[in-house]
């Protein structure tokens, strides 16, 4: 499922037009991306948790030349997902 697909799942499953749908599904993703950035932690209950992790630097290899260079930290953004959507994927 693509973006415009979940667009327009959220319009059939509200009754709502595809913009409206769009506004709102643009207003989630912009408000979830933008506490990440911020160094905060979003919790859905039942959906799943996204935070900002901190990656370490590391030493890492250039596979063509084999040679060794020097990666920096960096904060990366993860999710977790809730008890209730792992065991809806569960077979």
């Amino acid at each position: 499922m693509n973006k415009s697909e979940l667009v327009e799942a959220v319009a059939s499953s509200t009754g709502e037009s595809k913009a409206a749908a769009e506004k709102a599904v643009n207003a989630t993703l912009d408000a979830i991306v933008g506490a990440v950035a911020g160094g905060d932690k979003v919790q859905l209950t039942g959906f799943g948790t996204f935070e900002p992790r901190d990656r370490a630097a590391r030493t890492a290899r250039n596979p063509q030349t084999g040679a060794e260079i020097q990666v920096a930290a960096t904060t990366v953004p993860a999710f977790k997902a809730g008890k209730s959507f792992k065991d809806a994927v569960k077979p």
